[in-house]
């Protein structure tokens, strides 16, 4: 804290009246105009002491006059001034970038965040050297001149996009160094990446999902057509039309039930489920009911679990349908391997919590490494025409990466190109408390 600034502080209390020295030095000249008084007559000596009185009180007049000035003078920029510190413990505190600038721009204090959007920020300095942001420095240029409130977005368009907001907001006149008042403006930054994305997510999932359940409508309704039209007597024509468009019904009603089972778990997503469940009858019941999928597609399953239970807390029917995908997935696109493997395990997490692990590994064609990242956004695809051709929906493991979510567990994919992939869930293992 700087000099000044202790001053202020000791100098706040109310100016107190003439003191002990001036009520004595005021009652000596007082005493003595007195005795000339009254021992001169009307004579010399009588004139001394009234002009000694009327001096003495005319001095201690002006001494409470002038201590009252200083005490109200010291008093007032105190009271209107805050203090610098305070002010920069404000702003250091605040979770978003914030910086306070004076009169002529320079940077007066800012918390560690905005150095965050502007490294070269620093106090005393000009905002225009580090703030090459010209929405910014236009809006400050409004709000300065309006001493109005003034808003404006930037995107940083350097990877990975970022988009921000900012506010101007003027801040009332404090007294500077330089002992003026002059006023300030507040800048604070508020980051919209997360909204943004989030707002891209959702348009590109309505688009998506539209072109989606567009496709299988438009071949229903051009073979609807058909049959009633030139097709209308053919029955071997009839016969195929109509099985495509089963297949093409039993498609939307797919993607309408992994829309509905996304909307429902992600509805869920902040409850957890403390249901104990056992893993291992979960897996043997799905390969059990994709046994038919197997055989026609020529694909051994074998299945390697250990003797004791793995139990963790969950979601039956959800972990049924995560698993569900997974080996479908799978025995689909991994069928050109000719088997496929699963694997229950159980292993310690780097935090050091045991964890229950099952891995699906597939011996297909693998997947190249600049897809892996992108395998759980909804409706990507590495082939959009073999996904369709397969009957897939493009939700899959989306579904699944949330169903982790929920249960507070990880998807992991390993693949290389030529050598399968392996899908492993993994999840918490339940503690005895919760069993």
């Amino acid at each position: 804290m700087d000099p000044s600034s202790d001053q202020g502080q000791r100098q706040i209390e109310p100016a107190k009246p003439a003191g002990s020295y001036d009520a004595w030095v005021v009652a000596f000249a007082a005493c003595l105009g007195i005795i000339l008084v009254v021992q001169g007559g009307f004579g010399l000596s009588f004139a001394i002491g009234v002009i000694v009185i009327l001096l003495a009180m005319a001095w201690y007049l002006s001494r409470r006059a002038g201590i009252g000035r200083e005490g109200s003078a010291r008093v007032a920029p105190s009271a209107n001034r805050p203090d610098d510190h305070a002010i920069a413990d404000i702003v250091a505190s605040l979770p978003d970038p914030t910086m306070l600038l004076d009169a002529e721009g320079r940077v007066v204090t800012l918390n560690s965040a905005a150095v965050s959007i502007a490294p070269a920020l620093k106090r005393g300095e000009p905002a225009t050297l580090a703030l090459r942001i010209p929405e910014v420095l236009e809006a400050v240029r409004r709000a300065a001149v309006s001493r109005k409130p003034e808003r404006a977005e930037f995107a940083e368009r350097v990877p990975p996009e970022r988009w921000f907001e900012v506010f101007v907001t003027p801040v009332p006149a404090r007294e500077g160094r330089s002992g003026r008042m002059t006023p300030s403006l507040l800048l604070t930054f508020r980051d919209l990446t997360p909204i943004r994305r989030v707002e891209e997510m959702r348009v590109d999932f309505v688009a998506n999902a539209s072109h989606e359940l567009r496709t299988p409508l438009a071949a229903l309704s051009g073979f609807i057509e058909t049959l009633k039209g030139p097709a209308r007597n053919d029955t071997a024509a009839r016969e195929r039309f109509l099985d495509i468009m089963e297949a093409q019904a039993k498609r939307m009603a797919r993607l309408i039930d992994d829309l509905l089972s996304l909307s429902r778990i992600e509805l869920a997503a902040h409850v957890r489920p403390q249901t104990p469940v056992e893993l291992v009858p979960i897996v043997r019941q799905v390969v059990d009911a994709l046994q038919m999928l197997a055989r026609d597609r020529g694909v051994t399953v074998t299945i390697d679990a250990p003797k004791q239970p793995l139990i963790v807390s969950g979601d039956r029917d959800e972990l049924t349908r995560g698993l569900e995908n997974l080996i479908e997935n799978a025995l689909k696109y991994g069928a050109s391997g000719k088997r496929l493997e699963i694997t229950l395990s159980r292993a310690f997490h780097v935090g050091g919590g045991e964890e229950s692990l099952v891995a699906v590994r597939d011996f297909g064609p693998g997947i190249a490494a600049e897809h892996l990242p992108r395998l759980t956004e909804r409706f990507y695809r590495v082939d959009v025409a073999e996904s369709r051709e397969q009957g897939g929906t493009g939700l899959g493991l989306a579904l699944v990466k949330h169903i982790m979510n929920r249960h507070r567990g990880r998807l992991t994919i390993e693949s290389r190109p030529g050598e399968g992939a392996t899908f492993t869930m993994r999840l918490p293992s339940a503690t005895p408390e919760t069993t």
